[in-house]
């Protein structure tokens, strides 16, 4: 039998005392000196496996992360970030960093991050990212661990940067591929294409009078593309505000979406001219310095890791990757999740991880 003071409660009075509740915590966290809101990369203890910088060039900074142990397996694997975005969504945080997996695992780990480009180097295209960048810190690992072949992990374009390369040195050092979410079929990136193709856009206009494409213009395209995504995520957030780890957890995952690098002028000329528009992977026309890109040259085990909501890269710009590369030896994963869930996402332990895991160990030694 409820007792007279449940009876009296209402949904009304609960919600109101929850809505309270939360209102009071959103107040504290906005108070000087009361748990404000993490902010900085520190504040919110981002990328925080042990690593030291071996190389750089121009906007390419090669990290090597400290094993954890003993034995490790003899090839190593460089992981390779796209252009626009920072490397730390590989390594978000302690337990949930795919970095941190994989040296628990045994592999020795190097990780291509980039740099924001200066006004100067609005000259790097794509050659220059394909060629010089990536093929600079290949052999920069090289010479630091001593082995001559490698596995290739690239994340959305820097898996595209990576099937390049391997496509213009198929008997190079490159033993294994791997690619995250990566485009391949310019004509599949449908927004962006009716974006760029639009009489009131004109690339060779931005870069003359930027030099480079600023970070805030290439969010600004990504959040075009969800415009009610943000707004969901910021409601999300409000309804979970008294729960301290969801709150950190949702900032990082938040402030590295929006925490895009500018492309450099060129870099971004080619890709929109010979990517989106020119559709020349696809085509098997891409030239860089006089060669072709010919994905059907790569002849290394590959495998391509693809999400089921991915509003970034979707299906249709990456499905034709797996049949473009020539490799006999090759294998795609669909799996559920979106863009950025798939490799960072609370799941992506249980789901990916152990999978290139497994993949890439019997393909180590």
């Amino acid at each position: 039998m409820e007792s007279p003071s449940a009876r009296n409660e209402s949904p009304t009075g609960d919600v109101d005392s929850r809505i309270g509740r939360i209102i009071d915590r959103a107040i504290a966290r906005n108070i000087p000196g009361l748990a404000p809101l993490p902010q900085t990369e520190s504040e919110l203890d981002v990328g925080p496996t042990p690593k030291e910088l071996v190389y750089s060039d121009e906007t390419a900074r090669l990290y090597h992360y400290e094993p954890v142990l003993d034995e490790i397996y003899r090839v190593p694997l460089l992981l390779v970030m796209s252009p626009v975005a920072k490397g730390y969504i590989l390594d978000l945080a302690r337990g949930q960093s795919l970095v941190e997996y994989l040296l628990l695992q045994g592999h020795d780990v190097y990780m291509l991050d980039w740099a924001a480009p200066r006004r100067e180097q609005s000259r790097l295209g794509l050659a220059e990212y394909v060629i010089d960048l990536v093929g600079g810190c290949i052999d920069a690992v090289a010479r630091d661990c001593g082995e001559d072949d490698i596995t290739l992990v690239g994340y959305c374009m820097g898996g595209m940067l990576s099937a390049m390369y391997t496509a213009l040195n198929p008997t190079g050092a490159v033993k294994n591929l791997v690619c995250f979410t990566t485009p391949a079929n310019g004509d599949g990136m449908e927004l962006y294409k009716k974006w760029m193709t639009s009489p009131a856009f004109d690339i060779d206009r931005l870069v003359d009078e930027l030099g480079n494409i600023p970070g805030d213009f290439i969010n600004q395209s990504l959040q075009a593309l969800r415009p009610l995504q943000r707004s969901a995520n910021q409601m999300r957030l409000l309804n979970n505000v008294q729960d301290d780890a969801f709150v950190k957890a949702h900032l990082r995952f938040d402030r590295w979406a929006v925490d895009q690098l500018p492309v450099p002028g060129m870099l971004a000329r080619d890709l929109v001219r010979d990517f989106i528009i020119g559709n020349k992977i696809v085509d098997n026309t891409l030239e860089l310095r006089g060669q072709r890109v010919d994905l059907a040259r790569i002849t290394v085990p590959f495998l391509h890791v693809a999400a089921q909501h991915d509003h970034i890269v979707p299906a249709a710009a990456s499905r034709d990757l797996i049949g473009l590369v020539g490799s006999k030896e090759k294998q795609e994963i669909v799996m559920k999740g979106g863009h950025v869930s798939l490799v960072a996402g609370g799941n992506a332990v249980f789901r990916l991880w152990p999978q290139l895991d497994q993949w890439i160990r019997v393909r180590a030694t």
